[in-house]
């Protein structure tokens, strides 16, 4: 498992390398890797299938001069900035078997970051996120290939909710636990420091 912590200021540049770690595994030239990165600014990252104009503001986003940036992996539109670690997971699907399930791949990726932080009450809920007492604090999206998978991740820590306010719309589709709830009342910082996640999680990988 390669250890990357390079990161750009430009959320574009991450994004473009979560995606060519994908493809380098994907085509069989490249390794498993685990990588972390942070925006110092807010920008909106939007799913490989989302809609710009159902999930995101855009003119605040323009007012405010966010960039929009759309990922390869599925999912919803979500706020990046200072206090959201990010991690992407690229795994081999030809080496790990119990990740071919999609519900089942999300049970065991998660569980490996509930187990590795400790943080009281944390869990998975839904099919995809990490909560503390009902709330979100962290969410993810995947990538599939026939050989690699790229897992996408969050996890807030120090996050100023409020942006998710002003730069995403209600989304459509929600999981059951959200109950409708408007994004500040939905989401929460998680009670851990961002080198702990990194340490924790690859320590859990490398076991």
């Amino acid at each position: 498992m390669r250890l990357i912590d390079r990161r750009w200021s430009d959320p574009r540049e991450n994004v473009a390398l979560d995606a060519a770690l994908f493809d380098a595994l994907e085509a069989g030239r490249g390794p498993e890797t685990l990588r972390f990165w942070e925006s110092p600014q807010p920008a909106v990252v939007v799913g490989r299938f989302g809609r710009v104009e159902q999930d995101v503001d855009a003119r605040a986003c323009r007012d405010d001069g966010v960039p929009v940036v759309r990922r390869v992996s599925g999912g919803g539109a979500v706020v990046v900035g200072a206090g959201c670690l990010n991690y992407a997971l690229v795994l081999s699907l030809e080496t790990r078997p119990d990740l071919f399930a999609v519900a089942r791949s999300y049970e065991v990726i998660l569980g490996w970051l509930v187990e590795a932080l400790g943080v009281p009450g944390l869990r998975v809920a839904g099919a995809s996120d990490l909560a503390i007492g009902g709330r979100k604090v962290g969410g993810s999206a995947q990538r599939r290939g026939r050989r690699a998978l790229l897992h996408h991740g969050t996890l807030l820590y120090g996050f100023d909710a409020s942006a998710m306010g002003r730069y995403l719309r209600h989304p459509v589709r929600q999981p059951a636990y959200r109950a409708d709830r408007p994004h500040g009342a939905f989401v929460m910082n998680a009670p851990v420091e961002p080198y702990a996640v990194q340490t924790a999680l690859a320590r859990r990988l490398a076991a």
